[in-house]
């Protein structure tokens, strides 16, 4: 059996999990996205686009043209990047827009106007974008961009998305551009050239509307070439990041109710005497930082697990993703490591490790056939055997709870509800404990205060209709000084000389 320590760090991850479960929800579906922008199907909607990355790294290239291959091919992988950046983003901000390629399947032929749309809440396009990774230069960008071949693009009015890093640079050029160009017509006009005047106005008009146009994208020319040639890489590395963001948001959490249990612990401790302020704080700095890192690994790995499960082909596991399993599973992962670790250690022999383990959760027998399907889909040594025990772990274990529950057995129920009762009966003595500490340790500091506020009050009232200022300031900074506060002056000359400072004075 698990003693008191262990009962509370059981609870206290349980309460840790169930805090990260909304945390866990929106950036799994922000991860979720990379993982469609990888296999080309969103397997909840059925969405299917004509080239996911999986596909394209899969086209074949002409040895001839090889540079110019990878270059187009590296820009349709854009295309899906920005789709899952996009929507990830989206996701993770609780915006109700969408982004959609629209080279999806069975929508007829490829758009060749509008590479993305953008939708609201109800699916209706709000906007359009083409999306262009061309030339070798910002410059080289901006010349193609300004060609008659993009000229239907500006005439549609389409947001033109671009390579982040030619953003500034054509922004940069076009200005020069355009600056080159008003000083030309400024010269026609006073040459009365009226056919050049006409033409370096529109050419102005254009450079200004591309100007107007173009977006960044958010993805590199480099990140596109990676996309391209190494796809799993790729996402790896962007589901990593969202994920660490999930880490991130939730440490935060995690550090606030660690910290507010380890603050009202050892400030009971400190008042009993079983700890000095030092030590408190100590204590305080290390529990605090524990729960933020088990609150981040259980973010962020709740995250990927849950991005996952949403785009399985399974129902049953993008229906499982809803709840809040993915976080279970990580806790279930660090309740059942201790009691491994205190048997491997020979804290407990096997009899109590077993029980430990029943308690935590009846799965040995789901956990080993699950094993068998983990190693299946993850062919990796160990690591698909302990992804598959863990899944098969909570899955059996919430079978197990809900037979429980269906019986309905009265004896166990009578023997659920006393153990509750029990634990009832020990908080409450705990928390009637921990207030008369409190109000011992209150009333005592208030009782001194006010004999001292008492005293202070009385002197300065008799003294200020005196006239006695010295002494009223002697007894108002009696007050402060029980308060904490150092005062800044002491007698009447002090305060005179304090404000002919150049001093702050802190009220």
């Amino acid at each position: 059996m698990t003693d008191k320590n262990e009962e509370k760090k059981t609870l206290e991850n349980v309460a840790l999990e169930g805090a990260a479960a909304e945390v866990v929800q929106r950036y799994g579906s922000a991860v979720k996205e990379h993982f469609v922008a990888y296999a080309g199907k969103d397997n909840e909607t059925g969405e299917e686009v004509k080239r996911g990355l999986k596909q394209i790294a899969k086209a074949k290239v002409n040895p001839d043209y090889k540079d110019a291959n990878l270059k187009q091919q590296a820009g349709f992988a854009a295309e899906q990047k920005y789709t899952a950046r996009q929507n990830a983003e989206r996701i993770i901000n609780k915006e109700k827009t969408r982004v959609h390629n629209t080279d999806v399947k069975g929508s007829g032929d490829y758009d060749q106007l509008f590479d993305h749309i953008i939708t609201d809440e109800n699916g209706i396009v709000i906007s359009q974008e083409q999306m262009k990774f061309v030339g070798s230069s910002p410059k080289a960008c901006l010349d193609k961009l300004a060609s008659k071949k993009f000229q239907k693009y500006l005439d549609a009015d389409a947001k033109i998305t671009i390579p982040s890093d030619y953003y500034d640079g054509i922004i940069e050029e076009a200005n020069k551009t355009i600056k080159s160009f008003e000083e030309q017509l400024k010269h026609a006009k006073e040459t009365g050239n009226k056919d050049l005047v006409k033409a370096l106005e529109e050419k102005i008009e254009k450079y200004k509307k591309i100007k107007d146009s173009i977006k960044d994208s958010g993805v590199t020319n480099s990140e596109a070439m990676e996309a391209r040639l190494h796809p799993k890489l790729s996402t790896a590395k962007d589901v990593v990041k969202v994920a660490h963001g999930a880490g991130v948001e939730q440490a935060a959490y995690g550090a606030a109710i660690g910290g507010g249990i380890s603050f009202i612990k050892n400030t009971v401790a400190v008042i009993k005497g079983d700890k000095t302020p030092e030590e408190a704080g100590a204590s305080l700095l290390k529990d605090t930082g524990l729960t933020a890192g088990k609150s981040y690994a259980t973010a962020f790995s709740g995250t990927v697990l849950k991005g996952a499960m949403q785009n399985s082909k399974s129902k049953m596991l993008q229906a499982v993703s809803k709840t809040n399993f993915a976080g279970t599973v990580v806790t279930s992962v660090i309740e059942v490591s201790k009691t491994m670790t205190s048997f491997i250690k020979g804290d407990i022999d096997g009899t109590q490790c077993l029980e430990e383990l029943g308690e935590k959760g009846t799965a040995q027998l789901g956990a080993a056939m699950f094993a068998v399907a983990g190693q299946t889909l993850i062919p990796i040594p160990v690591v698909g055997g302990m992804v598959g025990s863990v899944i098969g772990y909570a899955l059996t274990s919430a079978c197990y709870g809900e037979l429980l529950f269906a019986l309905k057995d009265a004896k166990l129920a009578h023997e659920q509800r006393l153990q509750i009762e029990k634990e009832c009966e020990e908080a409450i003595k705990m928390i009637v404990e921990y207030r008369e500490q409190m109000n011992e340790a209150v009333n005592k500091y208030l009782t001194d205060v006010r004999d001292t506020f008492d005293k202070a009050i009385m002197v300065a009232d008799k003294n200020i209709w005196l006239n006695d200022i010295d002494t009223f300031i002697d007894a108002a900074n009696k007050m402060s000084i029980k308060m904490g506060r150092k005062p800044q002056f002491n007698n009447f000359q002090e305060f005179d000389s304090l404000m002919l400072s150049e001093k702050i004075i802190k009220l």
